[in-house]
């Protein structure tokens, strides 16, 4: 667990089979992430956190699908950093 034992809680709209993997946009509180693999067998999700684990500079092992598997809609919970420096990441988007 991060300093102070935090963790935070992100709303993510997945784009699957996309050309390669980037955040797109922020809607509010909605991360829009673009992911190259299909959403078939949990490739999708797979590849969904491993990209954010990179993204905000944590463990894939401190990312986690708490709701949302099979839709497009997902709710990602992260730890392994302060929320303050989780907020830095968010805010370097457009």
């Amino acid at each position: 667990m991060p300093k102070g034992g935090t963790a935070m809680i992100i709303k993510v709209r997945v784009i699957p089979n996309s050309k390669r993997n980037e955040v797109v946009s922020r809607i509010g509180s909605i991360l829009r992430v673009k992911i190259s693999p299909p959403a078939v067998e949990g490739k999708a999700n797979e590849e969904l956190c491993e990209f954010l684990s990179d993204f905000f500079d944590v463990r894939r092992s401190n990312i986690f699908l708490r709701k949302g598997e099979r839709g497009r809609e997902k709710t990602i919970e992260i730890t392994g950093r302060s929320e303050e420096e989780l907020e830095e990441v968010l805010d370097t988007i457009p």
